[in-house]
C-alpha cells in the first residue's frame, strides 16, 4: 500500500509521518507568501532608501518583475528537480536559499546588490511549492485529497497576512523598517532543521525512481528496451510533450494558469490604488489597509472552501463555479459605485474568496492527471510558465493603466480573461474526485 492510499485510521506512524510532511510544507509555503508580501509593503521603502526618495515608480515595479521571473524560473527548476532528486531534499534546499538570500538582502546598501539578492531569494521561493505540493498530494488520503491540498495553498495567504501584521508592529522603528521586515524572513532557514529531522519521502516517488533507475541501468548495459520503457528514461518534460494525452492535457491546463494568474494580477495588484483612489485617502491609510486586509482574508477562506467543495462535488465543476464567482465579483467591484467603506470592503472580501482562492486548485487537479515519475514537471509547469506573463504586467503595469484609461477600466478588461477559464475548466481533462493519483 502506498502512502498516498493509508487509510485516516491507519498506523500510526504513518498518519504522524504525514502530519509532519503537511506541517513542513504548510510552514514554507506560508513564509513565502510572508516573503511575497514583505516586498509589496517595503518596496517603496527600499527604492526611497537605496535609490533615493524621489525615485521613478519603475524601480518599484523592476523589483516586482525580477521577482516574478526569478520565482518562474525557480519553480520550472524545481519541477525537474524533484522528479530525478526527490520532494524532500529540494524543498529543504529552496527554502534555504530564499530564507538566507533575504536576510543578507536585509543588509545591503545599493540597490543593485539588492536586486541580485531578490533574485535569488525568488528561485527558492518559486522552487519551494513544488516539492511541497507534491509531497502532500502524494501523502494524502484519496478521498480527503482536495481538502488537504486546499489547507496547504491556504497558507500562503496566511503569510499574506502575517507580513500585513509584522509590518505594522515595525512602526515607528524608523528608516531602517525595511531592514527589519527583511531580517524576519530569514527565519524560514531554521524550519531546514524540522524538515531534517521528521519529513520522510514520498513513497509513490520512491517506487517511481527505482524503477526509472532501473531501467536506466538496463539502458546502459545495452538491454533492448520497450517503447514504455524508453519513455521511462526520457527527460520528463520531453516525455509529456511526446504523449498526445499528456500534452493536450498540459496544454489545456495552461490555458487555465494563465487565466487564474492574470486575472489575479489585474485585481490583487491593483486593488490598493484602486481602493485609495475611490476613498480618497492615501494608500498607507488604515481603511485602505482594512480592505486590502479584507481581500487577503477571503482568499484564505476561499483556498479552504475550494478544498471542501472540490471533494464534495468535483474539480471541474468547482472550478468553473470558481470562474464565474471571479469574473462577476471583479465587474462588480471595478464597474461600480460604491457607497461606503463597509460596501467596499464586503465586496472585495468575497472577491478575494473567488480570484485568490481558485489558485488552490493548481495544486490538486494537475497532480492527480499525470503519473508520479512527471508530476513535479507538471504541475510546477502549470504554476509557473504563465508568471512570465504577470511579470509583464507588473513591470508595464503603468503604461497598462494609461493606455486603458484608468485602474478600473484596465482591471475590467483584464479581469476578463476569467471567461477562458468559464470555457476551458470542463474540457482540461476527466474528473478526479476520490481516485487514487496514477503511479
Amino acid at each position: 500500500m502506498t502512502a498516498s492510499t493509508i487509510p485516516a485510521d491507519g498506523p500510526i506512524s504513518a498518519r504522524r509521518q504525514r502530519r509532519a510532511n503537511f506541517a513542513s510544507a504548510w510552514l514554507g509555503w506560508m513564509l513565502d507568501g510572508f516573503e511575497t508580501y514583505a516586498v509589496v509593503l517595503v518596496g517603496g521603502l527600499v527604492v526611497a532608501d537605496l535609490v533615493g526618495p524621489k525615485a521613478s515608480p519603475l524601480y518599484f515595479s523592476l523589483v516586482l518583475a525580477v521577482q516574478l521571473v526569478a520565482w518562474a524560473l525557480g519553480g520550472l527548476t524545481s519541477g525537474i528537480l524533484i522528479d530525478y532528486f526527490g520532494r524532500r531534499r529540494v524543498l529543504m534546499g529552496s527554502i534555504l536559499l530564499y530564507a538566507v538570500c533575504t536576510g543578507l538582502a536585509a543588509a545591503v546598501q545599493n540597490f543593485e546588490l539588492f536586486l541580485l539578492l531578490r533574485v535569488l531569494a525568488g528561485f527558492g521561493m518559486g522552487a519551494e511549492w513544488g516539492p511541497g505540493s507534491a509531497l502532500v498530494a502524494e501523502t494524502w488520503p484519496d478521498r480527503s485529497r482536495g481538502r488537504g491540498v486546499a489547507l496547504l495553498q491556504s497558507a500562503f495567504g496566511v503569510g499574506f497576512l502575517l507580513a500585513t501584521g509584522v509590518f505594522f508592529l515595525l512602526d515607528g522603528t524608523g528608516p531602517g523598517k525595511w531592514r527589519w521586515m527583511l531580517l524576519a524572513g530569514a527565519v524560514p532557514a531554521l524550519l531546514v532543521l524540522l524538515i531534517r529531522r521528521t519529513v520522510g519521502e514520498s513513497e509513490l516517488w520512491q517506487s517511481a525512481d527505482r524503477r526509472r533507475r532501473e531501467t536506466a541501468r538496463r539502458a546502459r548495459s545495452g538491454e533492448r528496451l520497450s517503447a514504455d520503457e524508453q519513455a521511462l528514461v526520457r527527460f520528463p518534460l520531453r516525455r509529456v510533450l511526446a504523449n498526445p494525452l499528456w500534452r493536450s492535457r498540459l496544454l489545456r491546463l495552461l490555458v487555465l494558469s494563465a487565466a487564474s494568474l492574470v486575472g489575479w494580477w489585474a485585481v490583487s495588484t491593483w486593488i490598493p490604488r484602486y481602493v485609495a483612489a475611490v476613498l480618497q485617502e492615501a494608500p498607507a491609510s488604515p481603511n485602505v489597509t482594512l480592505v486590502v486586509l479584507a481581500y487577503n482574508v477571503g482568499g484564505v477562506l476561499g483556498w479552504l472552501l475550494w478544498g471542501v467543495l472540490a471533494d464534495l462535488v468535483g474539480r471541474r465543476w468547482t472550478l468553473w463555479g470558481y470562474y464565474a464567482g471571479a469574473l462577476v465579483l471583479t465587474w462588480l467591484l471595478f464597474g461600480l459605485n460604491w457607497p461606503s467603506t463597509g460596501a467596499l470592503t464586503a465586496v472585495v472580501f468575497v472577491n478575494g474568496v473567488f480570484t485568490l482562492g481558485q489558485m488552490g486548485w493548481m495544486a490538486t487537479y494537475p497532480a492527480e492527471l499525470f503519473p508520479t515519475a512527471v508530476r513535479g514537471t507538471t504541475i510546477t509547469t502549470v504554476f509557473n510558465a504563465t508568471r512570465f506573463i504577470a511579470a509583464a504586467g507588473a513591470l508595464l503595469s503603468g503604461s497598462i493603466v494609461a493606455g486603458l484609461g484608468g485602474i478600473a477600466t484596465a482591471s475590467l478588461a483584464i479581469g476578463s480573461v476569467y471567461v477562458l477559464g468559464l470555457v476551458f475548466a470542463l474540457i482540461a481533462g476527466p474528473e478526479t474526485r476520490g481516485k487514487p493519483l496514477p503511479s
